[in-house]
């Protein structure tokens, strides 16, 4: 594709091109960083934070899966993410056992609101369990990179020290800086081997004891969603005002707290998907991705429930009723895009797909 580019006020990287493997670095047990680089020479921007979503070419046919990203912006001729096979995954231990350098993949985004450039303050809590560290350690580093760190208590819970990811890196910043303050927790500790950390699950007693001034602080949250409502409900029992607290969640929101009105589905309604030259009949209830999918269609996706911004298409006329979680801002609805996973069609809808 020519001379690799050199010139940052050229054009970033953008998903139309492919991402290709650079390095696969194993971190612990079954985790790995995987970097990419942009095969043209682009450079990422993106916000500390973000996510990516992957087209894994598993057997069988694509799967979609959404990573965040573990890299900092700061350093911009590569893009990382750092992953974690569980039992029983598919996409996740298809790239461990798979992902070379030279590979290509296709990637969505940079996408996702969860960052601390968008709730300034000057002291933060990061607060994660297992591979949710990912986020906390890209806006760590970017803060590192500043060059002006803030004040931020990072509280990490673990099974055990063996499965912390980024240890050693984040004891190196922390050992350097006075702004960036470690509390690591574990579940069990290997025979033979000494922990000076805490052990136990994170609970009110020892979050008082690791950041005393939590309250004072801007809290972001990421892990398994029975960590998030135990931090949550820890929180918000110990006084926290919750509309500081951010948290980052592939898993499907619970609505039974905040009913959502929508429009009564449209008796007839059709989608026309202009490019492939189809017109699908629906009742309205279906949504746009369902209705692609039934007609043979492809529109990559993954959440499915309107966070990660995968399934966006362009809207060519028509209206639709839209209830999202965040993947999608007012301008890009302005112009016309939707969320094909959660846009159900009112009437005839055109689809420039």
């Amino acid at each position: 594709m020519g001379k690799p580019r050199q010139n940052w006020t050229a054009a970033p990287w953008d998903d139309r091109e492919e991402l290709e493997v650079a390095m696969v670095i194993p971190e612990t047990a079954d985790t790995a960083t995987i970097a990419f680089r942009a095969p043209s020479g682009a450079w990422f921007d993106y916000q500390p934070g973000q996510f990516l979503t992957l087209d894994l070419p598993v057997p069988g046919g694509p799967l979609s899966r959404t990573y965040t990203i573990s890299s900092s912006p700061s350093r911009p001729l590569s893009i990382s993410i750092t992953v974690k096979a569980q039992p029983g995954s598919i996409g996740t231990r298809w790239m461990l056992d798979h992902l070379k350098p030279g590979m290509r993949i296709k990637a969505h985004g940079p996408a996702g609101q969860f960052t601390f450039l968008r709730h300034p303050a000057k002291k933060y809590l990061f607060i994660s369990a297992g591979s949710g560290i990912t986020p906390m350690m890209s806006m760590t580093m970017w803060a590192w990179d500043s060059g002006e760190m803030p004040d931020i208590a990072f509280v990490h819970a673990a099974r055990k020290p063996a499965d912390i990811i980024f240890k050693r890196r984040l004891e190196q910043f922390a050992a350097r800086v006075p702004g960036l303050q470690l509390r690591f927790t574990v579940e069990e500790v290997d025979p033979f081997e000494v922990w000076s950390g805490f052990r136990g699950r994170l609970s009110q007693i020892m979050l008082g004891l690791m950041a005393p001034d939590y309250l004072d602080r801007e809290v972001f949250c990421c892990g398994p969603e029975p960590f998030m409502r135990s931090v949550r409900e820890m929180l918000a029992s110990l006084g926290y005002d919750m509309a500081r607290y951010h948290e980052e969640s592939f898993a499907a929101p619970v609505l039974e707290e905040i009913p959502v009105e929508t429009a009564a589905p449209a008796a007839a309604s059709e989608i026309v998907f202009e490019g492939s030259g189809k017109t699908v009949a629906c009742d309205g209830t279906e949504t746009v991705l369902a209705v692609a999918k039934r007609a043979g269609l492809n529109i990559p996706s993954s959440c499915n429930f309107g966070l990660c911004g995968t399934c966006k298409v362009q809207k060519t006329g028509g209206e639709v009723v839209m209830v999202h979680n965040g993947g999608i801002s007012d301008d890009e609805i302005a112009a016309g895009l939707i969320l094909a996973c959660c846009a159900r069609p009112q009437g005839s809808v055109g689809i420039a797909l």
